[in-house]
């Protein structure tokens, strides 16, 4: 049977047994009611860790995306962000369906946002164009490699932006501030509300937390409600999450290792790609390519399993999963792979 090495997301990633274990002997109670205490220490948790006044244990990212413009927005508002963001092109148009906001779109190919760009689409409502109501943030940007935000120009971003709210999808918060060396609360300092995934890198089974004002994560429980995701007894989530916090943040330094020498290995397989592997800084490499799908369809056939995020764009992503050992099998399996013409 051929090998495989599962590169295809840190979603895929296993809870470790210290989260097994507390997952077991969580203290659990209904959290409908706001009862369940696991629940309450892992958002008191997030929330100081980030810097916000309070936070709210959801099922997933996109919900948490989705309830941060609900409660950010009204129907028919517009929502500033880049063209390749998660909110934008990968929860199903599920901004347009739940809230019916539209978007206004900027490039964002590097993983950043322009100052100048926003700002142009937000004073266009001097000529009169519809205000913008918020603008959506990605750090780390998936699309484009993981790319970290600058933290300096994050901040001139926010300051330009004066009260207009921001909300930061900050799927792989931890992963940016691991790899920039800033903290996840001077990271999330200029956002009015973020978001965080606990079951990617930080291979919790279950689970993403949003922060903000007080105000609004009342708000946002009521949202979540609204979409489905009031849960009960889940403090044997919540008790996994707990422990990825505590446990799970600074080895993602070791993925961001491993990721770069799959940049390379794939930059050398790939050299008409013109992907340039110093560009890889956080867990995930990203490149175009015109066979994309057919490179990702061939390589699965010999055991390296990799994704597309658009028709000539691969991905792969390491995690906790992934050891020396595996990057040894796919510089194997690259030494003379070609694919099919």
């Amino acid at each position: 049977m051929t090998r495989t090495v599962d590169l295809r997301s840190d979603t895929v990633t296993q809870p470790t047994p210290e989260m097994r274990e507390a997952m077991a002997r969580a203290v659990v109670g209904d959290d409908g009611f706001g009862d369940d205490p696991t629940v309450r220490d892992l958002e008191e948790r997030f929330a100081e860790i980030v810097g916000k006044e309070a936070a709210l244990f959801v099922p997933s990212g996109v919900m948490a995306n989705q309830i941060a413009v609900r409660i950010l927005t009204r129907p028919g508002d517009v929502i500033v962000a880049g063209r390749h963001q998660h909110l934008v092109s990968f929860e199903m148009g599920a901004s347009a369906r739940n809230a019916s906001v539209q978007f206004a779109l900027v490039e964002d190919d590097a993983g950043e946002v322009g100052v100048d760009d926003v700002m142009d689409i937000v004073d266009a409502h001097l000529d009169h164009q519809v205000a913008i109501s918020m603008v959506s943030l990605e750090n780390t940007h998936m699309f484009a490699g993981g790319a970290p935000w600058d933290l300096t120009r994050l901040d001139a971003l926010a300051r330009a932006l004066g009260e207009t709210p921001v909300h930061l999808d900050g799927a792989r918060l931890f992963n940016a501030a691991v790899a920039t060396g800033q903290s996840p609360r001077a990271i999330a300092a200029s956002a009015t509300t973020v978001m965080a995934c606990l079951s990617k890198g930080l291979c919790a089974p279950v689970g993403s937390l949003l922060a903000g004002p007080a105000a609004l994560m009342r708000a946002a429980r009521v949202e979540r409600k609204r979409l489905g995701g009031a849960m009960r007894q889940v403090g044997v989530l919540a008790a996994a999450g707990l422990v990825a916090l505590d446990t799970m943040v600074d080895r993602l330094a070791e993925d961001h290792a491993r990721a770069r020498r799959v940049a390379q290995l794939l930059a050398g397989a790939f050299p008409e790609s013109g992907f340039d592997p110093a560009t890889c800084r956080t867990n995930i490499v990203a490149f175009d390519h015109p066979q994309a799908r057919q490179i990702v369809h061939e390589l699965r056939a010999r055991g390296v399993w990799g994704d597309t995020v658009a028709p000539r764009r691969v991905r792969f992503v390491t995690h906790a999963g992934i050891s020396d050992d595996d990057l040894d099998f796919l510089a194997e399996v690259l030494a003379d792979f070609v694919p099919a013409t």
